[in-house]
């Protein structure tokens, strides 16, 4: 039973540049993930305009009965979702992490053009040992 089910990475246009499932079952298509990220940006961002605290920066949790959402914001406006088991912990860590990896692999590549899709094979690989490395945190736990 794996603690992330996806990660999405949503450019601050709203355009979906990264989608991850680790999950098993109810995987998403291509069509079906782009619909996610293009609700939950429009939700973020509904969010930050209705909400009646000052400084808001939107929807950062979303729990519900099969499922809990956690949503991380950079300063320049990227989204880092995570798609978790309900009551899953410390999935804000993870995402710090995740952002930390994509600093370091996608936006130091001279290669990657910003608000595109990433194709990073040395991102891939460090996510998947950073996701591995929180199912076995939490199995300790």
């Amino acid at each position: 039973m794996a603690a992330v089910y996806s990660l999405f990475i949503i450019n601050k246009s709203g355009g979906l540049i990264f989608y991850k499932d680790y999950g098993s079952s109810g995987r998403m298509d291509t069509n079906d993930s782009l619909r996610v990220a293009s609700l939950w940006h429009s939700m973020h961002a509904i969010s930050q305009q209705l909400s009646p605290t000052v400084g808001c920066s939107g929807i950062e949790l979303l729990e519900a009965d099969t499922f809990d959402l956690h949503c991380f914001q950079s300063l320049t406006g990227t989204k880092f979702f995570v798609v978790s088991e309900p009551g899953t912990q410390h999935m804000e860590a993870l995402l710090k992490v995740i952002y930390e990896l994509y600093t370091d692999y996608v936006l130091k590549n001279p290669f990657y053009e910003m608000e595109m899709p990433i194709r990073c094979e040395l991102f891939d690989l460090n996510l998947s040992q950073a996701v591995q490395k929180d199912r076995v945190a939490l199995l300790g736990r």
